[in-house]
C-alpha cells in the first residue's frame, strides 16, 4: 500500500472477526503531527469500549519505516514552554491510551522505528517485526531526550537497554537486538511472513475469553498507574529543553 500524501496524515480503522486494525500513515516516514496523534489517541480510547473488539492491531502504511516519530516541522515551530509541553504530550497521550485500553494491542512493526516510534512499539502488548525493523533513539543529537517514551521502553526492555539506546543516540540497533531485549516477540525475514504470523496469532488471540484477555491486560500494566502524571511531567522537561540554545542550533542545522 502506498503512503498517504495528506500533510496531516491518515488513520483508518477496520473491525473484522473481533480484531480492530488501526493503520496510520504520513508522507514523512509515517511520522506524527499533533493532529494525527490526537486521532490515534481517540481511536484507541473508543475501541477500548467497543464490545465487538477483542484485539487491536497497530500498523502503519507502506513497506518503509514503521514510524519516524513526531513531526519535525512541528518541533521546529515550538516557541514557548506551553507549546513545548503540548507538542511532547502527543505521544504521552497515545501511550497512556494504549496503557489504559481494555484490549490487548499487537504491533505490526514492518520497518524502522525512531524516537516516538520506538515508544509506540514498546507500548504494544506484543510486537511482531521484520529484519528491517531497526530502532534508534536519536533525541540527544538535537539536545533533548526520550523522556516521554522512556517509561514505556524501560518497562518492555529494561533500564540497561533504555540506557544503551539513549546514550548511543547515533546508532541503529537491529531487529534481533530489539528482540533479544524484549521489544519484539518475533522477527521475520519478510513482510509476507510477518503478516502470515500476524493473522494466525491475532485469530487465535481473538478466540479466547474476552474477560480473560482484559484481566491479563491489567496484570501486564500493573505498577504504571502514575503514568498520567509522570508522562505529562516528562513532556514539560522535553518542552523546556527544546527551547535551549543547544537544541535551537542543532535543529537549525537539520532544517531543510
Amino acid at each position: 500500500m502506498a503512503i498517504t500524501n495528506r500533510q496531516d496524515g491518515s488513520l483508518y480503522i477496520n473491525v473484522e472477526n473481533k480484531i480492530a486494525t488501526v493503520e496510520f500513515g504520513h508522507p514523512a516516514g509515517n511520522s506524527f503531527p499533533g493532529v494525527l496523534l490526537g486521532r490515534l489517541t481517540e481511536a484507541i480510547n473508543t475501541l477500548s469500549h467497543n464490545p465487538d473488539v477483542s484485539i487491536i492491531v497497530l500498523k502503519s502504511e507502506g513497506e518503509g519505516a514503521f514510524c519516524a516519530g513526531a513531526s519535525f516541522n512541528e518541533l521546529l515551530a515550538v516557541s514557548n514552554l506551553d507549546d513545548g509541553a503540548v507538542f511532547f504530550s502527543g505521544f504521552a497521550n497515545v501511550i497512556n491510551a494504549m496503557r489504559n485500553c481494555s484490549k490487548l494491542i499487537v504491533g505490526r512493526i514492518q520497518g524502522k522505528a525512531v524516537g516516538g516510534g520506538v515508544g509506540l512499539a514498546a507500548a504494544c502488548d506484543y510486537a511482531l517485526a521484520t529484519e528491517g525493523s531497526a530502532v534508534k533513539l536519536s533525541e540527544f543529537t538535537i539536545g533533548i531526550g526520550p523522556f516521554v517514551i522512556a517509561p514505556a521502553v524501560e518497562r518492555k526492555m529494561g533500564k540497561a537497554a533504555l540506557s544503551e539506546l539513549t546514550l548511543a543516540a547515533h546508532e541503529w540497533k537491529n531487529a534481533y537486538w530489539a528482540q533479544e531485549k524484549g521489544l519484539y516477540a518475533k522477527v521475520f525475514e519478510t513482510i509476507k511472513e510477518l503478516d502470515a504470523e500476524l493473522d494466525l496469532f491475532t485469530s487465535k488471540l481473538a478466540s479466547y475469553n474476552p474477560e480473560a484477555l482484559t484481566a491479563m491486560k491489567q496484570v501486564l500494566w500493573e505498577g504504571t498507574e502514575n503514568w498520567d502524571v509522570l508522562l505529562a511531567d516528562r513532556a514539560k522537561i522535553s518542552g523546556r529543553l527544546v527551547l535551549s540554545d543547544f537544541s535551537r542550533q542543532a535543529l537549525a542545522k537539520l532544517k531543510p
